[in-house]
């Protein structure tokens, strides 16, 4: 994943709203979300390019344990260790898991080295928590809100205005918000507001290909025009772009709606899945 624009109990009949894309080479080879057969529950992606071949996903709903987890790299162009475990497999780890996501958080926590950069979301739906293996900031319990994060080991939360718009959109160590999450946030607000139920309106908020203003990139040691390229929340470049869009709904009585486009090169439409259910949510 390369952006996750999250309202955790931000409306008073959803629990969860995730509205998510993942960006990542063409080339990799990637199954669209579904039923895993051979994990009881699971409804995930899976990634098929990790490492030894190891069970992978960057988002995923684990039913009916009600256990969601999405996962970003950090990005560091220097940093790519041939030996680091697969973030997808740490994903997998808590999906599968019963350990609860504050302790689950604070044990990976204790071995960041064993991974490449990253942000990790994980929740029961009772709790919400961010980890970042690049941050000193972390593990840190979300609080009820809307929340951003990209490739930076940043988070991006927002607070409203008076008028109810998110005018204030602060990061857990008080630097810039990046622009596709700053915009983004202010973008889901947006939709929640208008229609909170409507799958569509939060893909419309993943589909801006809007690029951020040149003094307002981030500098993470990419080539100007690849830092420019990936800015934009849908990031449609040569040979890395936006793979799927992923929105997740979670109703306060349990209904849950996950639905989730797939694009090939330059953002071709590659198809849509939707799952609908009902979980047993923690009071």
């Amino acid at each position: 994943m390369c952006l996750i624009l999250v309202g955790w109990r931000a409306h008073p009949e959803y629990r969860l709203i995730v509205a998510a894309n993942r960006d990542e080479f063409y080339t990799r080879p990637t199954e669209s979300m579904r039923v895993w057969p051979e994990v009881p529950g699971l409804l995930a992606g899976r990634d098929l390019g990790a490492r030894n071949a190891v069970p992978s996903t960057w988002l995923g709903l684990m039913r009916p344990q009600h256990r969601f987890a999405a996962v970003t790299n950090v990005r560091g162009p220097a940093e790519g260790r041939i030996d680091a475990r697969s973030r997808g497999a740490l994903l997998m780890d808590y999906l599968r898991g019963e350990v609860g996501p504050e302790k689950f958080v604070r044990g990976v926590a204790a071995a960041a080295d064993d991974y490449n950069g990253y942000n990790l979301v994980v929740s029961d739906l009772e709790t919400l928590w961010w980890h970042s293996n690049r941050s000193a900031h972390t593990p840190h319990e979300l609080v009820p809100g809307l929340h951003g994060l990209s490739n930076g080991a940043l988070l991006g939360s927002a607070a409203a205005g008076p008028d109810g718009i998110p005018a204030v959109v602060h990061t857990d160590n008080g630097a810039a918000a990046w622009p596709k999450v700053r915009d983004g946030l202010t973008a889901l607000h947006a939709a929640i507001d208008a229609n909170p139920g409507d799958p569509a309106g939060y893909f419309d908020v993943l589909a801006d290909r809007t690029t951020a203003p040149d003094d307002e990139l981030p500098h993470t040691g990419l080539p100007h025009r690849r830092e420019r390229a990936v800015s934009a929340r849908f990031v449609a470049d040569t040979m890395h772009g936006t793979r799927c869009s992923t929105v997740l709904l979670v109703r306060e009585d349990g209904a849950y709606t996950v639905a989730e486009r797939s694009f090939g090169r330059r953002g071709h439409p590659q198809g849509e899945v939707s799952f609908t259910g009902s979980l047993k949510l923690p009071t």
